[in-house]
């Protein structure tokens, strides 16, 4: 189905691999934009790797902040996994504003909904919450706009209709929150439109390649 191993031959691709250009990163770099890219283990790749379109090296002027995941069998067992560690690495950077944009992952409503606990997934929220409350604060006192984004949904369902726990992702939309003294309503789209936004409140130009529209 995908190209395993380029030594392989004689063997037909159905899905080869995408030569992604002009990915967020890729275009805050060219425009000079210092970046931070920041997240516990278990989402790493996710803000690094995958956001840079299959890209393993950081852009110009990229920062990368890897917090550890705590190292328990599941994570209901600490559900508050590393986020408070993200808060303390991050806050200084927005207050003292060292960097012009941040991409912050807090994966404890992912991975602690996959255990099926809703006593678990009820803390994992709460400590996400009071986290992002303290990031906005600083994005806030240095200068930035912020959104808060989720690409799919978890424990907002952790009980199926037949009363089973429900460790699988969710279908249901998924919330855009828009933090900024310049704009006061955002509206809706898709996963598509996150980057163009994010651009034009960066006063940067949209490429060719992303095809979807700011939500300004």
């Amino acid at each position: 189905m995908t190209n395993y191993d380029d030594s392989f031959q004689g063997v037909h691709v159905v899905f080869d691999k995408d030569n992604v250009t002009n990915t967020i990163g890729e275009v805050l770099a060219k425009a000079g934009k210092r970046q931070i890219r920041i997240a516990e283990t278990e989402k790493y790749p996710h803000v690094t790797f995958f956001f840079n379109g299959g890209r393993e090296e950081p852009f110009e002027g990229e920062e990368r902040i890897l917090c550890p995941s705590p190292k328990v069998a599941t994570y209901d067992l600490q559900p508050e996994m590393s986020a408070y560690e993200l808060r303390d690495a991050i806050v200084p950077k927005l207050k003292n504003q060292e960097t012009d944009f941040v991409c912050l992952n807090f994966a404890n409503p992912d991975m602690v909904g996959h255990t099926g606990s809703m006593e678990a997934a009820i803390k994992a929220c709460e400590t996400v919450d009071a986290c992002t409350k303290d990031v906005v604060e600083a994005a806030k006192e240095g200068g930035f706009n912020v959104l808060v984004i989720a690409d799919h949904g978890n424990c907002d369902t952790m009980i199926n209709p037949d009363g089973s726990p429900n460790t699988a992702h969710t279908t249901n939309p998924v919330p855009i929150i828009l933090v900024s003294d310049q704009h006061k309503s955002i509206k809706n789209g898709n996963l598509g439109d996150i980057a163009p936004t994010i651009l034009e409140l960066m006063g940067v130009e949209k490429p060719s390649e992303m095809t979807s529209n700011s939500l300004l």
